[in-house]
């Protein structure tokens, strides 16, 4: 089972290194983790965000484990220098064009949410964000206009392949958790989203038991903080998915809470290729002061299991361990606790 581990600038190596040690207390067989540098700690040694080695590795995994990138120092770099195309890079370079984004309030943690109570306990969805298209991907520069002023630009466009693959994964999730599901778009307005709603309509066809909405970005974000509980499975593009995602973390009470999967085409002997890795950032301004929580990360690690690597059992074990640490008050600064990382990452491995 090898797993490269790319922990990045700011708090990644803090909340990987308590990740591994979740994967390593679990005595899974034939356990094979190696390390590498991206971002701006890349930049550092390499004078790139994404050296070759790394990509080598993360190419000869059977899974990819990521922690965050992001320095000030780097701001001003250009901008294929910057730690961000790192994990730009990855997601085109190993073809992970499917980001699932479970996002639910655990049980007494309803008060950390800015949703009521009675409201944010009905939150329990699943965003599946198509990846590698849209307009981060597409052309984009920089012209002038006729009356002398900047102007930027930048394409928006999907293709319907690109779309029946994301629609496919997020049919068969809705399919497998017995819901339905809801693609966002902008149909009314763009083009673009002319066409991924009648695509997603047209895959619609081969899965009958799944019911399918639509609804527009707009409305989607309202819906969101209004009735969450009308959400299971969310299928939207790579700009919307975005957006939408970090609005049901905040919903959810803290970022640092929540997981994610990075899902291509690629399977190897144990299942899909994936890199997983936590919704939030570097948090340069907490780097080093073990305070980050690093519940996200350890959750990340559960989904790897299950994905990439069938095994159900310890995925289960590590969110059950995850939610009974919670429970028993076992919380970071973002969740107005004291425990630091270590100690966070101490509290689950004693309750696996």
């Amino acid at each position: 089972m090898k797993i490269a581990v790319l922990p990045g600038d700011g708090i990644g190596p803090e909340v990987t290194r308590e990740a591994v040690k979740v994967l390593e207390s679990l005595d899974l067989p034939h356990l094979a983790l190696s390390e590498g540098d991206v971002g701006g700690a890349a930049y550092r040694r390499h004078g790139v965000p994404l050296p070759p080695e790394t990509l080598e590795m993360a190419h000869h995994a059977d899974a990819v484990l990521f922690g965050a990138v992001g320095d000030p120092a780097c701001d001003d770099l250009e901008r294929h220098l910057r730690p961000e195309q790192a994990i730009l890079g990855l997601r085109k370079e190993l073809g992970l064009f499917a980001n699932l984004r479970p996002a639910r309030v655990f049980e007494g943690l309803e008060h950390l949410s800015p949703l009521r109570p009675e409201i944010a306990r009905t939150l329990d969805m699943l965003i599946v964000r198509e990846l590698t298209g849209d307009v981060y991907f597409g052309k984009k520069g920089e012209r002038t206009t006729e009356d002398g002023e900047r102007e930027g630009w930048d394409e928006m466009a999907y293709s319907a392949p690109e779309i029946r693959r994301i629609a496919h994964v997020a049919f068969r999730a809705a399919k497998a958790m017995g819901a339905g599901l809801t693609s966002v778009d902008k149909a009314n307005v763009l083009e673009t989203s002319q066409v991924w709603r009648d695509t997603v309509t047209e895959v619609a066809h081969g899965y009958r038991e799944v019911a399918l909405s639509h609804m527009y970005v707009d409305n989607a974000a309202m819906q969101v903080i209004a009735n969450p509980a009308q959400f299971r499975v969310m299928l939207t593009g790579n700009l919307f998915g975005d957006i939408l995602s970090d609005l049901a973390s905040a919903a959810v009470g803290s970022i640092g809470l929540l997981p994610s999967a990075s899902l291509g085409e690629r399977q190897t002997g144990y299942g899909t290729f994936g890199l997983y890795e936590p919704i939030h950032g570097s948090a340069p301004d907490i780097a080093g002061e073990g305070k980050a929580n690093p519940t996200a990360t350890i959750l990340s690690a559960a989904m790897m299991l299950r994905h990439s690597f069938g095994r159900e059992d310890e995925a289960a074990r590590i969110e059950r361990a995850v939610a009974k640490a919670l429970t028993d008050g076992i919380r970071g600064g973002d969740l107005g606790g004291d425990h630091g990382t270590e100690a966070i990452g101490a509290a689950v491995r004693e309750r696996l």
